[in-house]
């Protein structure tokens, strides 16, 4: 018997966008919460089902090692998470289920089940950590009464919902130990890795939350915080993966990597005293990308940088508050090109008042700007937004994606959910694949041919 049977509900074969891609990497906020379990003394096991069969695993696991907990950790650092994709959740509910036949307590964390927490008790689950979870986690699996326990929600003796004070978020994140690498089987991502792309990366943090306020951006978790781990530890975790599991690529999966110069500058000189370079991606903000900035991060071993440009279109960046200037897309392409590294772009269409004028805007910036790769979303309302209360009386039955390349308007847009996927394929060729004239010219011709057929009246395309 075992005190905590850890899992995740990211199986990456109930996303077709992701099986194309094949891009897998291991559940890291579950393993760092196993590494907090274990330091205090708790036997713990992880479930990974990236790969596997999930319900069959789940339920070997369970009837295997008996737990005492079956925590579905979901990982905040994982944007497929973020996305609240209903595929994941029915696997997670599927779980609590498990559990629950097998007399096993069911926990829960994760952006979903914090804005759903009435739908995951009901599924079956016994508590769902809110805020930053580990250490809600910890207490609750010390047997404290739930009561006393800050940050949890679950049914009480007369099955009404109740809610525990708010659990304040850690200060210090410097304390922590390296994440349980050892529960992971490396060995299957490094296969999928190399089969489908000829070389294999891992992931890591420096970072938790993001203190930027776009207001289509959920955030049940950090809020609106930012807390940074000392550059010199990043530095080192970086050569303890080098060392221990030899990745030829790192990805920072940091909501933001550093918006300091000076961390920046710190973590450049680290990584270079160690001779720890690693080629890395990361992600950040275009207005942060400035010379000197890219330049230590080149040196650092950075290759490749995505920004979350969103439009081309001024107007449309002041609604969602970006805080940026179309310029400074401009410029930050200019320097990452300078110092040799990929610049990518992350795009968004649909937002309330976007018309073709802005769309247009847009596709120019990507020409004038010509990036490395783009990624290409509509807007998607999510609990807790400014953007879901502004559209919140438009949403119809479905409210979530069923999987990531779903890219369906769940409120009155300009467009049809038709129209946004033709023009996602469009761009996705004159950026990937400039070579296929033809291609393109038919994708635009499709783009053209259903936005003239546009409903005035703006219907619910869902």
């Amino acid at each position: 018997m075992i005190d905590v049977l850890l899992a995740h509900s990211n199986h990456i074969y109930n996303d077709r966008k992701q099986t194309e891609k094949m891009q897998p990497y291991p559940p890291l906020q579950t393993i760092m919460a196993a590494s907090l379990l274990r330091d205090a003394g708790y036997r713990v096991v992880l479930c990974d089902v990236t790969f596997d069969a999930p319900e069959e695993k789940i339920r070997r696991y369970v009837t295997q090692y008996r737990p005492r907990f079956l925590a579905v950790y979901e990982d905040g650092f994982n944007f497929l998470n973020k996305m609240c994709l209903s595929r994941n959740r029915e696997l997670a509910h599927t779980m609590a289920r498990i559990a629950r036949s097998n007399d096993v307590k069911a926990v829960v964390h994760g952006p979903d089940a914090s804005d759903h927490v009435g739908d995951y008790l009901r599924a079956g689950f016994d508590y769902v950590l809110l805020g930053e979870g580990e250490l809600t986690l910890l207490e609750l699996v010390g047997d404290a009464p739930v009561h006393a326990i800050a940050g949890l929600a679950f049914r009480n003796q007369s099955g009404e919902i109740q809610y525990t004070g708010r659990r304040d978020l850690m200060r210090d994140l410097d304390g922590f130990s390296l994440p349980a690498w050892d529960l992971v089987d490396v060995d299957q991502y490094r296969r999928a890795w190399r089969e489908k792309h000829g070389f294999f990366s891992l992931n890591m943090v420096s970072s938790r939350g993001c203190p930027f306020r776009c207001n289509w951006c959920a955030k049940p978790i950090y809020g609106d915080t930012y807390r940074v781990r000392h550059p010199r530890l990043v530095a080192e975790e970086v050569l303890h993966l080098k060392q221990s599991f030899q990745p030829d690529h790192i990805w920072f999966a940091d909501d933001i990597f550093s918006i300091s110069n000076r961390w920046t500058s710190e973590f450049t000189d680290a990584i270079e005293e160690l001779q720890a370079q690693t080629p890395f991606k990361m992600q950040s903000r275009c207005d942060l990308m400035t010379r000197p900035t890219v330049a230590a991060l080149r040196r650092a071993g950075c290759t490749e940088v995505w920004m979350g440009a969103e439009s081309g279109s001024q107007r449309v960046l002041d609604a969602m508050d970006k805080n940026i200037r179309v310029a400074q897309i401009y410029e930050a392409r200019e320097n990452l090109a300078r110092f040799n590294i990929r610049c990518c772009f992350f795009l968004q269409f649909g937002y309330p008042g976007e018309g073709w004028d802005e769309v247009q805007e847009t596709v120019q910036m990507i020409r004038d700007t010509k990036p490395d790769d783009i990624g290409v979303s509509v807007s998607y309302p999510l609990p807790g937004t400014k953007f879901f209360k502004l559209v919140s009386d438009q949403i119809g039955r479905k409210s979530n994606w069923s999987e990531s390349g779903d890219l369906s308007m769940m409120f009155r847009g300009s467009f049809s959910s038709e129209f946004y996927r033709a023009l996602a394929e469009a761009l996705h060729l004159e950026v990937r694949e400039p070579w296929k004239v033809d291609s393109i010219q038919q994708a635009w011709t499709q783009v053209d041919e259903l936005r003239t057929k546009a409903d005035i009246k703006h219907e619910v395309c869902a």
